[in-house]
Parts: structure tokens; C-alpha cells; sequence
């Protein structure tokens, strides 16, 4: 059972707007629609589960009707950061699910994730265990602390996700995390690392970008157009 766990209980404060960034229509579809379709739509995702914002439920339940995302089994409020969202979201899971099924974890607002991006993230897992999307930096990168040094950049990579581990791996870190006072890490590989487990990257993409600025909706704004000039 591969389980997609999308994370969308942001308010997204650095978008300066009062809707919740992943609910921002475009092309008169809402931004979290669209990365639902992308689970909905891939062959190898079973169920998929919502993370978002408490008053914002029933608006999940009304997108998965209007949209036919038959997939979307539960919509669970989310926490104080994405940590304790997630969490949330795996004691959902774990109620229902079998501790050996895989659960793919992905930002609700990564509206570009493609079949190739989830495919390779899962036979990633599958082969190793773990898998987190990532692409190697390329810009040249400065670390600004009391002097400032240059970093080797063949050395870096920028995650994405979705990261998948599975669910008993996933529940027995947050709950370590909780013993050991481990709080508002930025993203599950993060957790992880700091929890002493490797990593293991599979292949992103530069169009699977995280909308969390007018800018970057400008870009998914950008290559949406591209996209349906093509297929005409």
C-alpha cells in the first residue's frame, strides 16, 4: 500500500494575502487541486491523506467531490508547524493502515510534482527503504557566518519531496522525536538526520517548486501556460 500524505495546514504568511497560499485559485482551480490530481491520476498511489487547516475541512471534502479525487480518504487538522501536522496525520494513518505500508510525504503546495518525480521516489524506497527528492545545487553558494566561505557545491543538494519512508520508520522518529524535545524541523529528511538515519536521494525536478511567494506563482503561473500551449 503506498499512502500519499499531503501536507496543507500552511497560512501562508510570505505570500501577504489572506488566503491560505494552497488554496489560491489559478486558472480557476485551486493550488492544492492540482497537486491532488498528480497522486489521484498516478497508478501505483492508493489513498491518499490531507493535512490542512481546521476551518478549511470541509472545503478539502467539497474539492474532492467537485474534482473526483476518489483516492482522498481522510482530511485531518494540522498542528502548530509541519512537524506536528504530519504527525497528526500519521495517527490517522496508523489507525488504519499496516505499519509496512509506504507513506509518501509531500508539500500540498509542490503543485508540479510529476509521474516520473513519484515513480522514482517510490523505486527509490523500495530499493533502499527511504527515498527523499532532491536536485544538486548549481548557484554558487555563501556561508555567512562571522566570515564568509564559499561551499563546495558538488558537494550540496536542494530536497524537495516528496520524501517516503515507511509508516512504522515514520512513527517510531516522531515519537523519538518527542522524547528526545526534537520540535518544528523544516522537512521529514530533517528529522531524520538529526534522528541519525541516512538518506537516500531520488531524481527532482527545478519545475517541482515549492509555491511560497508571489514569485514562485508567477513561475507555476509561467510554466502552466507553457504546458497547455503545448498540448495544443
Amino acid at each position: 500500500m503506498n499512502i500519499a500524505l499531503l501536507t496543507a495546514a500552511g497560512i501562508g504568511s510570505r505570500m501577504k494575502i489572506s488566503t491560505p497560499k494552497q488554496f489560491i485559485y489559478v486558472k480557476n482551480k485551486p493550488l492544492l487541486v492540482y497537486t491532488l490530481e498528480a497522486f489521484e491520476n498516478h497508478p501505483n498511489i492508493d489513498t491518499i491523506v490531507v493535512v490542512t487547516l481546521p476551518d478549511w475541512i470541509e472545503v478539502v471534502k467539497a474539492y474532492a467531490k467537485q474534482y473526483n479525487i476518489s483516492k482522498l480518504k481522510y482530511i485531518v487538522a494540522g498542528g502548530k508547524d509541519g512537524q506536528e501536522s504530519i504527525f497528526n496525520g500519521l495517527k490517522v494513518i496508523k489507525d488504519h493502515y499496516s505499519d509496512e505500508d509506504a507513506v509518501m510525504i509531500h508539500d500540498g503546495n509542490r503543485c508540479l510534482v510529476s509521474g516520473e518525480i513519484i515513480s522514482n521516489n517510490l523505486a527509490t524506497y523500495y530499493e533502499y527503504g527511504d527515498a527523499v527528492t532532491a536536485i544538486p545545487v548549481v548557484e554558487v553558494v555563501v556561508e555567512n557566518n562571522e566570515g564568509q566561505s564559499i561551499l563546495d557545491r558538488d558537494k550540496l543538494w536542494r530536497t524537495q519531496t516528496p520524501h517516503t519512508y515507511s509508516l512504522s520508520t515514520l512513527w517510531k522518529a516522531h515519537k523519538k522525536a518527542a522524547e528526545l524535545g526534537l520540535k518544528r524541523t523544516a522537512a521529514t529528511c530533517e528529522l531524520m538526520a538529526l534522528l541519525g538515519k541516512e538518506i537516500h536521494f531520488s531524481t527532482g525536478s527545478e519545475q517541482n517548486l515549492k509555491i511560497t511567494t508571489s514569485d514562485d506563482l508567477l513561475i507555476f503561473r509561467a510554466i502552466l501556460k507553457i504546458r497547455q500551449e503545448e498540448e495544443l
